[in-house]
C-alpha cells in the first residue's frame, strides 16, 4: 500500500495539487503553461462537464466533436511537470480507495501546447514546431531510473559539441511518441530537438544584470546538429513530459507555436493568433485520431 505521506489526497478524495478525482479527466490531455490558456481551448467545445482550479493548476474536461477531452494548465517548468505527471497517472492507475497500484494500467495521450522561441534563423514565427525528442537540461527527470528510456548518443553528442559543465548536471534526450507523432504531423509542422531549461533567463543564456556560465551556449545550440536532427527551439516543460510519460507509460507530444526567433531577433506581430492557429490545428487533429 502506498502511504499517505506519499500519495497525498485532498479531504474530498481528490488527488492533492490537481484537485481531480479520476472520473473529472478524460484520456485525452491538452497541456497548457498559462491557466488563462485553459479557456481559449475549451471556448471551441461542444460542452463543458467539469471545471476546477487550485493554485496555477486549471482543469476543465468536455467534448470536442464528440472526442472528450481535458485541458490543464501546468503552470511553468520541469518542476510543476512533476507533479502533474505523478498525479495524473496516479488518479488513472493507482486505486485511491486501496492506495494500491491497478493491475490493468492505462494510456493516457498527452499534447502539450505551448509558446516558444526559435533557435533557427529558418523556422520564422508564427510556424509550428513539434518535438520529436526533448533535451532536458534541467536535472529533474535525474531523480528517476531513466537509462533504459533515454537516448545516449545524443545526449553524448550534445555534450561534446557544446563542451557541457557537468557540474550543471548531464544533459538527458527523450523521444516523443511515435503514435502521437503520426497523428500530428505534416507539412505545417517543422521538426527537431526541443530544448528544455530549468528557468526563463540565465538557463536560457538571457542576460540583464547576472553573468552567466556559458555565454556562448546558444549559439552551440543553434549549429548542434545530429543525423539531419536540429534543436529547433527553447522552452521549459518538453522533456520533463516526455521523460515521465515515457517511464509512466503514457504518450506524450510537445508542440509549440513560435512567437520569437531568436536567431533573428523577431517577435510575431500578434501571437495570439499564432496560438490560436496551432490551438485550432491540435483540435481537429486530435478529434479525428
Amino acid at each position: 500500500m502506498i502511504q499517505s505521506s506519499e500519495l497525498i489526497l485532498n479531504p474530498d478524495g481528490s488527488i492533492y495539487h490537481l484537485n481531480l478525482k479520476p472520473e473529472n479527466i478524460a484520456n485525452n490531455i491538452i497541456f497548457v503553461g498559462d491557466q488563462n490558456r485553459v479557456e481559449k481551448i475549451t471556448k471551441f467545445f461542444d460542452n463543458i462537464e467539469f471545471s476546477t482550479q487550485k493554485r496555477e493548476f486549471k482543469t476543465q474536461t468536455g467534448t470536442y466533436k464528440g472526442k472528450r477531452i481535458t485541458v490543464m494548465s501546468t503552470g511553468i517548468g520541469p518542476d510543476n511537470i512533476d507533479i502533474v505527471m505523478n498525479e495524473l497517472d496516479a488518479l488513472v492507475n493507482i486505486d485511491l480507495t486501496t492506495r494500491q497500484p491497478k493491475e490493468n494500467l492505462t494510456s493516457l495521450n498527452i499534447i502539450r501546447i505551448g509558446t516558444s522561441g526559435s533557435l533557427q534563423a529558418d523556422i520564422p514565427v508564427d510556424s509550428f514546431v513539434m518535438g520529436k525528442f526533448g533535451l532536458g537540461l534541467d536535472n529533474m527527470l535525474r531523480s528517476y531510473l531513466i537509462d533504459a528510456i533515454t537516448n545516449a548518443t545524443i545526449e553524448d553528442a550534445f555534450i561534446a559539441h557544446t563542451n557541457w559543465d557537468m557540474k550543471k548536471g548531464k544533459p538527458y534526450v527523450v523521444a516523443c511518441s511515435e503514435k502521437l507523432e503520426k497523428v500530428f504531423e505534416s507539412n505545417q509542422i517543422f521538426k527537431g530537438i526541443t530544448a528544455t531549461a530549468g528557468g526563463f533567463y540565465g538557463p536560457q543564456g538571457r542576460v540583464l544584470r547576472l553573468n552567466i556560465q556559458d555565454e556562448e551556449l546558444n549559439d552551440k545550440m543553434d549549429n548542434f546538429k545530429i543525423d539531419d536532427t536540429r534543436i529547433t527551439n527553447f522552452e521549459m516543460e518538453t522533456s520533463a513530459i516526455y521523460g515521465l510519460g515515457q517511464l509512466l507509460g503514457h504518450h506524450c507530444l510537445s508542440l509549440n507555436a513560435i512567437i520569437a526567433n531568436r536567431a533573428t531577433k523577431t517577435f510575431s506581430e500578434d501571437p495570439y493568433k499564432a496560438v490560436d492557429a496551432l490551438i485550432a490545428y491540435s483540435l481537429d487533429k486530435l478529434a479525428n485520431s
